[in-house]
């Protein structure tokens, strides 16, 4: 669909159909944006307590019917997102919208039938966005155990680079070294670009000494990655097995990447029910019908000495218990599912390895696209992440055409604070910038910033 920039020049009229986790998540993030935001929900005392904590209209009804649209505002949206708990009626949702407003449409769909139909939906019922929360957070976790070593893994330009975050130990490379001497020392084909210490997240000067349990994030192409972490001493072996608790779709599609990926997968869940459909959807996998959170079946299925262990079930709390029993009693690669982030300062004092976010990886893609409504016809953003519980933004901008931050030197770039450039890929290339590199048309471009709202390439500029 074709529009004028200055359609976008103020704020976007939004309709989300759906109160839940994501539906939430996404009120939070794009009011905290400025847009205007309509919910629509069946239940009364959903619509009550978003619209008692933020300045949105609700509307309770069904989004699958005109009336409901039409009181919406439907005629005057430019984005309706469906993220209701069922994929047909987030479907036809969207399908509706499209029938009688002039504006784009995002729908959640989760079940793994219709996964496997993506592009076939999107061009036949003219969808522009289709998220899969647990889909994304699976592929987020069998990247981050193919690395093992890493506590998170962000890819841009179709996954030639990525951003990893790791641990600095005390036998590091980099432990005591600023960052100016490991420029000087280390591999020229990375860039360290981010520093978090005691919860403070920075954009590393010259002359900041990295230590001891730092968390740093580094830029490079993906396949200079393994020989990087090899650099700094770290294991970089893929595990060989991974214990699962809990049978959810998460699971599903965590279990068949892993499987795909030469893994040895075993799932304990609850519902008996479930692990006859997981042993048919598995044949691979070992099924085990128990309480995962049982200390006595962990045991015996040998918990002790498994290579990585993911805690998927649907209770934060327990996730939470199982990750630090289990850092208790092995050396395994953790994975911790974690819904809500209420407390951040509790779980950034608690060793649970990598986390993972589902709904916050559903809201980070359709921020994305929203931001891209706002693109110029010379750049938009391509992929966005929340990094460091959403203090640090990491944003890949496609440049289509020139501008006044192509053909430029970086190093005669006015950058705004607490901004770098963590990439440039252009072509097939991977790029980590110095002061003599410049920005070309076609290129996408990665910066790494604790500002958040960027919504073309020409904002890095003050």
């Amino acid at each position: 669909m074709s529009r004028e920039k200055d359609y976008f020049e103020d704020k976007l009229n939004i309709i989300i159909v759906g109160c839940g986790k994501i539906g939430t998540t996404l009120i939070d993030l794009l009011c905290s944006e400025g847009h205007n935001i309509t919910i629509i929900d069946k239940h009364q005392e959903r619509i009550q307590r978003v619209t008692d904590l933020y300045d949105i209209l609700g509307i309770v009804g069904n989004g699958a019917t005109y009336s409901t649209l039409h009181e919406a505002g439907i005629e005057d949206a430019d984005l309706m997102i469906s993220v209701t708990q069922s994929d047909e009626l987030n479907l036809l949702c969207c399908t509706i919208a499209k029938q009688f407003g002039d504006c784009h449409t995002i729908a959640r769909v989760r079940s793994p039938e219709y996964s496997q139909e993506v592009h076939y939906l999107k061009e036949k019922l003219g969808l522009d966005l289709i998220i899969n929360p647990e889909g994304d957070a699976a592929l987020e976790a069998s990247r981050i155990l193919y690395l093992p070593a890493t506590l998170e893994e962000n890819p841009f330009a179709h996954g030639q680079g990525t951003i990893i975050n790791t641990k600095i130990t005390k036998s590091n490379i980099l432990n005591g070294l600023t960052i100016e001497e490991f420029g000087k020392k280390g591999p020229k084909d990375m860039l360290i670009c981010m520093v978090e210490r005691n919860g403070d997240v920075m954009i590393p000067t010259a002359d900041l000494k990295m230590q001891e349990n730092d968390v740093i994030s580094f830029s490079c192409a993906r396949d200079a990655a393994k020989n990087f972490l090899k650099y700094l001493g770290i294991n970089t072996k893929r595990v060989a097995d991974c214990l699962l608790i809990g049978g959810s779709r998460l699971s599903y599609y965590l279990a068949k990447q892993l499987l795909a990926m030469g893994v040895d997968v075993k799932i304990i869940e609850r519902d008996r029910k479930r692990c006859e459909e997981l042993a048919k959807e598995l044949p691979k996998a070992i099924i085990i019908n128990g309480d995962g959170t049982d200390r006595a079946l962990l045991n015996e299925e040998g918990v002790k000495k498994v290579e990585s262990f993911v805690s998927l079930i649907g209770i934060d709390e327990e996730n939470i218990l199982l990750t630090l029993f289990v850092k208790q009693i092995s050396n395994a690669k953790v994975i911790t599912k974690i819904n809500r982030y209420q407390f951040p300062e509790v779980l950034n004092s608690l060793d649970l390895g990598s986390i993972i976010n589902p709904r916050e990886m559903a809201a980070e893609s359709i921020t994305a696209y929203v931001r891209a409504l706002y693109n110029t016809k010379d750049s938009d953003i391509e992929t966005l992440y929340h990094m460091y519980h959403h203090r640090v933004e990491a944003i890949e901008f496609r440049v289509r055409e020139e501008s006044v931050i192509t053909n430029v030197p970086l190093s005669n770039m006015n950058l705004k604070k607490d901004l770098l450039i963590a990439f440039i890929n252009r072509g097939d290339r991977i790029i980590i910038p110095k002061g003599s590199d410049e920005i070309h048309p076609g290129d996408t471009v990665v910066i790494i910033t604790t500002t958040t709202g960027f919504k073309s390439i020409e904002d890095i500029l003050r």
